[in-house]
């Protein structure tokens, strides 16, 4: 038993040693295998290392190789540049001395003409003071001969060529006239007829009076009152004067002034309709119808700006314009002219190429002042122009009022055109009633003024007043002073004769020779 653990640890023992011996050679081996791999990993970075130098110098030299090539290409580049450049500048001073060459040469002949230009001047020179002394010598020889100084020769020579430039002066004035008023004749005849084409207005003569039917004779009776007080109140309150006559159911109301004619006929027609007549009846039915009148006044001026298309009009303004309802001129109505002065102020404007609403404006309110001409002291003209200014109206349109009657010169176009606007409204056929003292009066003062020239043997107003012929003596006005007598004449009359229109002046001059044969 006891040799059994004997030699159980026998082997135990021999186990234990093996390890040991196993274990210490394992250490070593593995210590060997350890320098072996770290020697190897040494020679690999060596190697690395040294490729990479050897590719860091093999990389330097292609490097500098470049920059030699680049250096020499941008060398190579430049030197031809320059050989360029300098080609170039040789050329340029090449030209340039051609140039300088060519112009010595001109330099060198313009002095050679400059000395020959000297040499013809110093001769022209030379014969200028002999062409003097001949020319002296020559003015004494024929002052002799005629007997007439220098100076008395050049006044009759000056007279001379004074009556011939006159003469043709006159000759060309006539032609240019003929041939401007031609032209013109024609424009005007074409826009006229346009304006005149597109604005056919009626137009019906109207008089200071008005008519009031009554139903029966018995209520002029009613109306005159007990001893009259019935008549007297409404003709003091209304300013106008009732004529009761024969004339059966009807009473004449008769004023200066439309309005209140207007208001005195509104105000009889409501006391018949309403029978009860008597003083304040009469008073309220007086301001019954003034009140309707002053809206119709609003109304008219309200429907005169619409229907001529202009906008803006101050209120006031309005109102003055409807007040040309109650207003008549010549038996014309005042607003209707003035409507039809608008349009065919308008019409000429657009075929003119005008401000075509400025015209229209300056048309409807050229006789603005005819509303109150018959109350405040001073020419319709001005008062339009005052009142346009008080409610800043535009300064076109101040001179076009101021301007249609000729009272000052138009500073515009559309002045103008308001003006030949007013003449084509006012003397149109039909427009305008005329009474025949008025009428003849006019004549006699057309045929005065013109008789009144030096020249004039005979003066003879016809086609109603539209044109004067003038006889004038032959051995007095020549040929060339029949045109300057013209347009005096034409001047006279614009400047001291109101006319509607225009005025033809004929002059006819007439020369006889008469001889017997015995």
């Amino acid at each position: 038993m006891m040799e059994l653990y004997l030699a159980i640890i026998l082997i135990v023992a021999g186990s234990a040693l093996g390890l040991g011996v196993g274990f210490g050679f394992g250490i070593v081996y593995r210590k060997k295998v350890a320098e072996r791999e770290i020697g190897s990993a040494e020679a690999e970075a060596t190697r690395l290392i040294n490729e990479a130098i050897r590719s860091g110098e093999s990389r330097k030299k292609e490097m500098l190789l470049e920059a030699k090539d680049e250096i020499h290409r941008s060398r190579t580049e430049y030197e031809k540049e320059v050989k360029e450049r300098r080609a170039e500048l040789s050329k340029t001073e090449r030209r340039l001395e051609q140039k300088e060459v060519a112009l010595d040469k001109k330099s060198e002949a313009f002095e050679k003409k400059e000395e020959e230009l000297a040499a013809k001047l110093q001769k022209v020179a030379e014969a200028q003071s002999e062409v003097d002394a001949i020319k002296a010598s020559q003015v004494k020889t024929l002052e002799i001969i005629s007997g007439l100084s220098q100076e008395q020769a050049k006044q009759h020579l000056l007279q001379s060529v004074e009556e011939e430039v006159r003469h043709e002066t006159a000759v060309k004035i006539k032609e240019i006239e003929q041939q401007m008023k031609d032209e013109a004749d024609e424009k005007a005849r074409e826009i006229l007829s346009i304006a005149i084409q597109r604005c056919a207005a009626d137009h019906a003569a109207e008089a200071t009076v008005s008519v009031v039917a009554l139903p029966n004779d018995e209520m002029k009776g009613r109306i005159i009152g007990r001893e009259g007080r019935n008549i007297r109140t409404l003709e003091t309150i209304t300013g106008v004067d009732l004529i009761i006559d024969d004339t059966p159911e009807a009473i004449t109301v008769s004023s200066f002034d439309p309005v209140r004619r207007e208001i005195a006929r509104l105000a009889l027609e409501k006391l018949i309709v309403d029978g009860r007549i008597h003083p304040t009846r009469i008073e309220d039915m007086v301001e019954k119808s003034r009140k309707e009148v002053d809206r119709t006044i609003r109304e008219e001026g309200e429907r005169a700006c619409y229907e001529a298309g202009v906008h803006n009009l101050n209120p006031e303004l309005v109102k003055i314009l409807g007040r040309q309802k109650y207003r008549t001129s010549y038996g014309q109505n005042v607003l209707n002219h003035s409507m039809e002065v608008a349009h065919i102020a308008g019409l000429m404007a657009a075929e003119l190429g005008v401000d075509v609403a400025l015209a229209k404006r300056a048309g409807l309110l050229h006789d603005l002042g005819k509303s109150i001409d018959h109350e405040v002291e001073g020419s319709h003209v001005q008062l339009g122009a005052d009142i346009a200014r008080k409610y800043k109206e535009n300064p076109v349109v101040v001179n076009a009022i101021e301007a249609h009657h000729g009272d000052v010169e138009p500073k515009t176009v559309i002045a103008v055109l308001v003006q030949a606007a007013d003449a084509v409204s006012a003397a149109r056929p039909g427009a305008r009633r005329e009474n025949v003292e008025n009428y003849i009066r006019r004549l006699q003062k057309l045929e005065e003024l013109t008789g009144s020239y030096p020249g004039v043997d005979k003066a003879y107003a016809i086609q109603a007043g539209r044109e004067v012929r003038i006889m004038v003596k032959p051995e007095v006005v020549s040929e060339d002073n029949m045109v300057l007598l013209a347009r005096d004449v034409a001047k006279k009359i614009e400047s001291e004769l109101e006319y509607p229109g225009q005025i033809k002046i004929n002059v006819i001059r007439e020369t006889k020779a008469v001889e017997y044969a015995k």
